[in-house]
């Protein structure tokens, strides 16, 4: 028993190490500073048909001032089933969009990337944003059509499971992921 726990302690600081300088390294390294929000973001925002609820309102302006600094963005969004991640995702997206960068949304299932899909076509219509999706509903045809649209800067949100974590996936000018 002496010896796991002596083991698992070593582990810990090493683990613990490795953070620090990881995380020292990335307060180092310049990011992009997104764009204060535009006319077209307030619209956005304005569209949304439900009202907004008060820790969807604090994590959207958290995400924003972490999007406007120069410093990488790092952020995990945690609630349950149906409280409003997915519209303070679309607000991020959005708002990277505006700035002339590159969106990806990265789903666990083709079911989910397939609903995403439609809910941001939905969300998004009307304003200047190419979407499209890669999944297994897609042919092999529509996919490599997808991706090469996606290298040359004329997708600006792209929606997709594992699929897009493949070697032949290239972003002109990725800014945002999205892990759902």
């Amino acid at each position: 028993w002496q010896k796991t726990k002596t083991k698992a302690r070593k582990a810990a600081k090493d683990m613990a190490a490795e953070l620090i300088q990881l995380y020292a390294a990335r307060k180092r390294q310049e990011g992009f500073a997104f764009a204060a929000d535009s006319p077209w973001q307030k619209e956005f925002e304005d569209n949304f048909p439900y009202p907004e609820t008060d820790d969807q309102l604090r994590c959207i302006a958290d995400i924003k001032h972490d999007m406007e600094s120069p410093q990488p963005m790092d952020r995990l969004l945690c609630g349950d089933v149906g409280f409003g991640k997915t519209e303070v995702a679309l607000r991020a997206a959005f708002k990277c969009v505006m700035s002339g960068k590159q969106c990806a949304l990265l789903c666990p299932t083709t079911v989910l990337a397939w609903q995403h899909y439609q809910t941001i076509l939905s969300r998004m219509r009307g304003f200047p944003v190419t979407i499209d999706m890669i999944s297994r509903f897609r042919t092999t045809k529509e996919i490599a059509h997808s991706l090469r649209k996606l290298a040359r800067g004329e997708t600006d949100f792209i929606i997709g499971t594992h699929r897009l974590l493949s070697d032949d996936i290239s972003f002109k000018n990725l800014g945002l992921l999205i892990i759902d």
